[in-house]
């Protein structure tokens, strides 16, 4: 069975309302949606139904998607709720539910299935690169010049094709 991993933009979408099926998010990104929860009686009754899971994705699938996200320069774009809905969908080896293209793009990377929401998904896998418009040297990971203490500016390095499949849009 393919489990649905939900990101902010799957819940924005009403995806889990609709659906019948069983799907999994994180504390992380449960917490980034309280402003619909508290309006929202539909999240206490799939909650109830089993038909959410909220987990905490095991510390390994963390440090892994930290360290692919370190090396493909996504890192300082991602927040803890990202972090966390990648590593959990790395986890279950589900299909993860998002219209985040800084998600979609690192999930790539790591060979997952994205499901887009209301958007075509992305059609390249981005490597970002960090340069510093002062003294024109690139970096990988870093956001202040270690040279000449420039703030650097981040941009497009290598694309590539994806290979991982972007499966139709989610059924609403």
């Amino acid at each position: 069975m393919v489990f649905k991993i939900l990101d902010a933009s799957a819940f924005y979408a009403g995806i889990p309302f609709a659906s019948s099926e069983k799907s999994f998010t994180t504390t992380d990104i449960f917490d980034e949606i309280k402003h619909i929860k508290k309006d929202h009686k539909a999240i206490e009754m799939i909650l109830e139904t089993k038909r959410l899971e909220i987990m905490t994705p095991e510390s390994k699938y963390i440090e892994k998607v930290l360290f692919k996200s370190k090396a493909t320069g996504d890192f300082q774009n991602l927040s803890k709720g990202d972090i966390s809905i990648i590593a959990l969908c790395l986890q279950l080896k589900g299909e993860l539910v998002t219209d985040d293209f800084a998600v979609s793009n690192l999930a790539k990377k790591l060979n997952l299935t994205v499901v887009p929401v209301m958007t075509n998904g992305i059609t390249r896998i981005a490597n970002w690169i960090y340069f510093c418009s002062g003294c024109e040297k690139t970096f990988s990971e870093i956001s202040k010049c270690p040279l000449c203490g420039n703030k650097l500016s981040r941009k497009l390095g290598k694309a590539e094709s994806s290979t991982t499949p972007v499966s139709n849009k989610a059924n609403i």
